[in-house]
């Protein structure tokens, strides 16, 4: 084991191959140390419980779908009596609502089971030093975090989804299309769009269409409607401009 590992990890699925998987895919990471596994919640709080000094975790990654308590439920018991804990909630699939009821819980993230293990290894960093992880939307200042976290919790129980609440944080949209979005606002064309950015307009197109499918829209007005009722994007007269680069592809508008 490393001699000051910045993350301690604790693995809880009931799936043995699963556990190793993570375990070997993590073990390339010298900062990041499988300290334990549990099969379920309930031997995952005994040997929290049990667990020496130096063996303590501060992240553990939780199996949504567990058998008798299930993730969820564990989660809740986690962040009560180990609130230190960055607790992960992966699910077999991505899911709004099981990100939100995660999330409601006490998770500091939630991701679907085949997540790259880089990036898992990233969010187990973040969540160990105290941060949350909401949509690839990064939290790091404990404040701001605790007072998203505590109003996102205290929302009405009959609000089952991420798309159904009107909370700019939580977008669904990655940070190019929010910027292709906002360059959309600002009445920029697919080329323009393109020089700005320093990408071929063939990749705005595509960011476009993946904006559209997210949000289950049919143009580009809509969705900017949707993304500026929401806050996801600055109002057009507060978008930069940047020179366009000489190496973009050139391509045609639509």
């Amino acid at each position: 084991m490393s001699a000051n590992p910045a993350v301690k990890l604790l693995i809880v699925d009931d799936h043995p191959l699963f556990r190793q998987g993570v375990r070997a895919a993590l073990s390339i990471c010298r900062d990041i140390v499988v300290v334990g596994e549990a099969s379920s919640g309930e031997d995952a709080l005994e040997w929290m419980n049990a667990a020496p000094p130096n063996l303590e975790p501060n992240a553990v990654v939780v199996d949504l779908n567990l058998p008798g308590m299930n993730g969820l439920e564990l989660t809740r018991q986690l962040r009560l009596n180990y609130p230190g804990v960055g607790i992960v909630v992966l699910s077999v699939y991505e899911s709004d609502e099981q990100a939100f009821n995660a999330l409601r819980a006490g998770a500091s993230a939630y991701r679907s089971k085949d997540v790259h293990p880089d990036e898992l290894a990233d969010v187990l960093r973040r969540v160990a030093r105290g941060e949350y992880v909401i949509n690839d939307v990064v939290l790091d200042d404990p404040k701001v975090a605790g007072r998203v976290l505590s109003q996102f919790r205290n929302l009405p129980q009959d609000v089952t989804s991420l798309q159904e609440m009107e909370f700019p944080l939580f977008t669904p949209l990655s940070d190019r299309e929010i910027e292709v979005l906002e360059r959309i606002a600002a009445g920029g064309s697919n080329r323009e769009i393109a020089e700005a950015l320093h990408i071929s307009t063939q990749t705005v197109k595509n960011h476009i269409s993946s904006i559209l499918r997210k949000l289950s829209l049919n143009d580009r007005t809509q969705a900017v409607l949707y993304a500026l009722r929401r806050g996801w994007i600055e109002a057009p007269g507060a978008i930069r401009s940047e020179p366009p680069s000489s190496d973009v592809e050139d391509d045609e508008d639509e």
